[in-house]
């Protein structure tokens, strides 16, 4: 490993996407090590007590054991914006800082349990055991759970580009990652209802801090996902 971050975890984790977001974003390489959900290595276990990924590594402070990581994407992208400041993921104004926060956590807790946990792992995790997709939940939580986080989404946007103002931040990176975990499968919400947030994710899909990850993610799901489900 060269580069001066490391990553350990998946492609596949919206976590993981939210961190390497951030490293795009400020033009920071970085090299991913993969590792096993399954079956968790004892060594990434004292790295991650949680049994989550990813973890991030900075190689200049530690390159064995515990030394130099953190196992949270929100602690890791607030690391390093503290370290690398410029170009800035977080709003300099204080309200506008912890709606950002707020966003960020509205993401990484109930989009990522809905979207995540509701329609990806049940179909993908499925897959990876070779058991059938278990659509039925799949679906219950896409035309039940999900409807009502998209509406305060569509809400928040109030058909701007970005959730906070007139540029990027921490709020759009979280909700962007979240929301491709179900597109990578399932497509996006119907635009019809939810035109600003189906908007919002496909410029956030094209956006050049997703690429990388994305390109990794489709790379994987093309064997489990050939077409994408219709879960309507």
């Amino acid at each position: 490993m060269t580069a001066p971050y490391i990553l350990y975890g998946s492609p596949l984790s919206p976590f993981q996407r939210k961190a390497e977001a951030v490293l795009a974003l400020k033009g920071l390489d970085y090299d991913c090590v993969a590792i096993n959900i399954m079956a968790m290595p004892d060594w990434y276990l004292e790295i991650s007590p949680l049994a989550r990924i990813p973890a991030l590594r900075d190689m200049s402070i530690g390159t064995e054991g515990t030394a130099g990581t953190i196992a949270d994407s929100s602690a890791m992208c607030g690391y390093l914006e503290k370290k690398c400041p410029q170009p800035s993921a977080y709003p300099d104004d204080p309200f506008l800082y912890g709606r950002a926060l707020w966003l960020e956590e509205y993401a990484d807790s109930v989009l990522a349990m809905n979207g995540g946990g509701g329609v990806f792992r049940p179909i993908i995790f499925s897959a990876m055991t070779g058991k059938e997709p278990d659509l039925e939940t799949a679906r219950k939580t896409w035309n039940e759970k999900l409807p009502p986080l998209w509406d305060y989404l569509e809400g928040q946007l109030d058909g701007g580009k970005y959730f906070l103002g007139d540029k990027l931040s921490i709020a759009d990176i979280s909700i962007a990652a979240q929301l491709m975990q179900t597109d990578l499968i399932a497509g996006p919400p119907d635009p019809a209802q939810w035109p600003a947030l189906t908007a919002f994710l496909e410029a956030m899909n094209a956006h050049d801090i997703f690429q990388r990850n994305l390109t990794a993610c489709n790379k994987m799901l093309a064997k489990m996902v050939p077409e994408k489900f219709d879960l309507s």
